[in-house]
């Protein structure tokens, strides 16, 4: 991966980053980050400029939402983070539901620019977040990545991350509901 890396969580004063980055259509299709945080009914009736507009008032409100990743001072790569309980459509799922009733941070979604995807970005972020979380008091992080049955997977189906790049970060499978969607974890010491 060519350039210099770094990292930023998402605060206002970044905003036109995000926007950047997300392009016109809100990363897919309208999502703006908002398929977990919102009922989907809502989510729905909101696509687009009323997704955009829940975030934005999510980072407004000093919540910090994700992290930027820049190359060479460009936005490249988005990964969302929170306290599980920040997502409340993931309990609604039958494959992701709450492992158990411990306290976890989930990493529900990626985005990367095309010109970074397959360069190693999302490990890299994985990396970053585990340290942001740590200073946050978390002590489980938990992803829900998938694992493709083929070796090829369209690039809007993987908005989750790959288990490849969990691993890799040093992620352990933890539960398996699915044939290709397994529960990760990493304990912070």
């Amino acid at each position: 991966m060519p350039g210099k890396i770094n990292f930023k969580p998402l605060t206002i004063d970044l905003w036109n980053d995000f926007e950047k980055l997300f392009g016109e259509k809100g990363a897919c299709g309208g999502c703006w980050c908002m398929y977990w945080r919102l009922k989907r009914a809502e989510y729905n009736l909101k696509k687009g400029n009323g997704n955009k507009t829940e975030m934005k008032k999510i980072v407004r409100s000093g919540k910090v939402p994700g992290i930027i990743a820049y190359i060479n001072d460009e936005p490249a790569g988005w990964c969302s983070f929170g306290e599980r309980k920040d997502f409340p459509v993931l309990d609604n799922s039958r494959i992701l539901k709450p492992v158990d009733d411990k306290k976890v941070w989930s990493i529900i979604c990626f985005f990367i620019a095309k010109p970074y995807r397959k360069s190693g970005l999302s490990s890299k972020m994985l990396e970053f977040v585990k340290k942001y979380v740590k200073r946050c008091g978390g002590k489980i992080l938990e992803g829900y990545p998938v694992e493709p049955k083929q070796d090829k997977m369209q690039d809007v189906f993987a908005w989750t991350g790959f288990s490849s790049a969990f691993l890799k970060a040093g992620f352990k499978e933890v539960i398996r509901r699915s044939e290709t969607r397994p529960i990760m974890r990493f304990l912070i010491k």
